[in-house]
């Protein structure tokens, strides 16, 4: 029989002060059930927690108690596939998510047996609750919440309340009667003023509100498979509103039932806007359609040809961006990185993945791809003061990877357009030419390496990731290396982004990275400019362009591929693994992910 105290992944991660944690729902499942189906109490142990995932155990019931007050850092908690029951999630006063967890932005409580949804996320508004009005918010942090696959019936604004920052609220495959409903009552139109996803398929809908145009962010709208027969058409007034999908609703108005099945999301939009409704006949002429619909198309042209004002329409072309994820169940060669013990007091985090399928030969593509990193690393990045990013050729890589700190002395590194020098003096050539520098332009500011010297103050070692031919590839947050510069002919790509405050800095920067990659690719390959075999940035190519036409055009109609990398410790135990099933989570109304 399981012994329902011993936890040795729990022992592991208390030991190594873990941020992450991943249980296997059938590996614990016997260990639950024998603990009287809750989560383990050695779990409140871990104060500096981050993420937590437990999936697939149908013998959890409960969260069981103290679980926001033990966990204050916890930002996603992924509790997908168990068995949570309608008092799973716990009262105000009990067990379970009973207190605010400030730091959640991402929780995935889909495919249990939840009913009514807890205190805490606005299931219930007592005068003392989390989530009461006036009250400070429970979750002033949380941008995306999964309750798909349970068996809700309503929802009250107290969820808006609770987490006024969400972003993305899946509600698919559960007892839903009405939408917004309670979530947005009639005069609320403060509520939810960042959800951009809503997705609410599979339900038993038979009213779409009206109050759905109070969502001003809202871009994604997805209802299908429901029992409505009206959309009312207050759902044209949603200003960003650019994928609906209607499907599977037995409609009153039969051209609008036909157009949902068959037309773009802007045709139905304007059939709305101009009086078709789900009920038949308008207000409006609907037979008119056509022609007022190609009167619009001439006035917007000449509108954005007068101000010049399209700059919010190519913002809203990155909806079309696609990324593909390949597991590492599926590659049978996936980049592994170690990490040595050496690092934890340098520069702990580190998040790795590989970009397959990136068009850098054409015209200027290698240099907006090189503008893109160095405005990453002044805006999200902080100037490196947060994270710096590492991009690698992966052909010139041989793994596994080691990321591992070293003495400045010892540790040897050919920088970008250097020759392999010492850390120690390359440091202090660097020193003497920011020296120079203010010399010359008579100021304190300098440019280029030199303005990021003072993060390494103060550090006996200095971080850096090595190969398996012991070849220092990068040394943050100074410089990548020569030996795996990125060049035109660079397709295939690996991605690093280090950091010394958090591993969740780390994740965020590597999902706008992968994002602004899908947008640059994409802007590449609509603009059909000429390839270049030389530039700037590049070398001499070792490698022939490609001039086969079939081949190229596959990989237009292609999206990036992005494979995982483990980041394991040295007795190969999992710490990260990117990207997983919790991250991209935050430009998913900007990027449509295939898992």
């Amino acid at each position: 029989m399981a012994d329902p105290a011993a936890w040795p992944e729990l022992e592991a991660a208390e030991r190594e002060r873990r941020r992450e944690l991943v249980l296997p729902g059938a590996a614990v499942e016997a260990r639950i059930r024998a603990g009287g189906g809750r989560l383990p109490p050695r779990l409140l142990a871990l104060p500096l927690l981050q993420a937590l995932e437990l999936s697939g155990c149908g013998a959890l019931r409960e969260l069981g108690p103290g679980l926001a007050a033990a966990l204050p850092a916890l930002h996603t908690l992924v509790l997908r596939g168990n068995g949570l029951g309608p008092a799973g999630l716990g009262a105000p006063e009990g067990p379970g998510l009973g207190g605010p967890l400030p730091a959640l932005r991402l929780l995935d409580l889909s495919g249990n047996g939840l009913e009514t949804l807890p205190a805490a996320l606005g299931g219930a508004l007592g005068p003392a609750g989390p989530c009461a009005p006036g009250g400070p918010p429970a979750f002033p942090q949380l941008r995306s919440l999964n309750l798909t696959g349970n068996r809700l019936r309503e929802l009250g604004p107290g969820l808006a309340r609770a987490a006024p920052q969400l972003q993305t609220l899946l509600l698919s495959g559960n007892r839903l009667s009405a939408l917004p409903g309670g979530l947005l009552p009639p005069g609320a139109s403060s509520l939810l003023p960042l959800l951009s996803q809503l997705e609410a398929a599979d339900n038993g809908l038979q009213e779409l509100g009206s109050t759905i145009a109070n969502l001003p962010a809202l871009k994604i709208l997805d209802v299908s498979n429901n029992e409505l027969s009206e959309i009312p058409v207050e759902v044209a007034d949603c200003p960003k509103l650019k994928e609906v999908n209607f499907r599977g609703n037995k409609l009153k108005d039969k051209r609008l039932e036909k157009m949902v099945n068959s037309c773009q999301t802007k045709s139905i939009l304007e059939y709305l806007r101009v009086g078709g409704r789900g009920g038949g006949k308008g207000k409006g002429k609907p037979d008119n359609f056509d022609k007022e619909e190609s009167k619009k198309k001439k006035r917007d042209k000449r509108q954005k040809k007068d101000s010049g004002d399209g700059e919010q329409d190519k913002l809203e072309e990155v909806n079309k961006l696609m990324i593909k994820i390949l597991h590492i169940a599926e590659n049978p060669a996936p980049v592994v990185v170690k990490v040595s013990p050496n690092i934890k007091e340098v520069r702990p985090y580190i998040v790795g993945c590989v970009v397959k399928g990136m068009n850098l030969k054409q015209g200027n593509a290698l240099k907006r791809f090189l503008s893109a990193q160095i405005k990453l690393h002044d805006d999200i990045c902080e100037k490196r003061t947060a994270a710096t990013i590492a991009t690698h050729d992966l052909q010139l890589i041989k793994g596994p990877l080691l990321y591992d700190a070293q003495p400045p002395n010892e540790l040897k590194v050919m920088p970008l357009g250097r020759k392999e020098i010492k850390a120690k003096d390359l440091v202090r050539q660097l020193q003497l030419e920011a020296e120079e520098q203010r010399k010359q332009k008579k100021r304190q500011n300098v440019s280029g390496l030199h303005k990021y010297l003072q993060l390494l103050d103060g550090k006996e070692n200095y971080p850096c990731l090595v190969d398996a031919e012991g070849v220092v590839i990068s040394f943050p947050p100074i410089t990548n290396s020569e030996r795996t510069k990125i060049r035109k002919n660079t397709c295939d790509l690996f991605l690093e982004v280090t950091s010394g405050t958090s591993l969740q800095i780390c994740k965020d920067v590597m999902d706008t990275l992968i994002l602004k990659m899908a947008e640059l690719n994409k802007f590449t390959l609509e603009n059909k400019e000429e390839e270049s075999v030389s530039d700037a940035e590049s070398d001499m190519i070792s490698e022939p362009v490609n001039s086969n036409p079939s081949q190229n055009a596959e990989q237009e109609n292609s999206p990036l591929t992005v494979e995982q990398v483990h980041v394991v410790d040295m007795d190969g135990n999992l710490k990260v693994l990117y990207p997983s099933k919790t991250d991209l989570i935050l430009v998913s109304s900007l990027l449509t992910v295939i898992r």
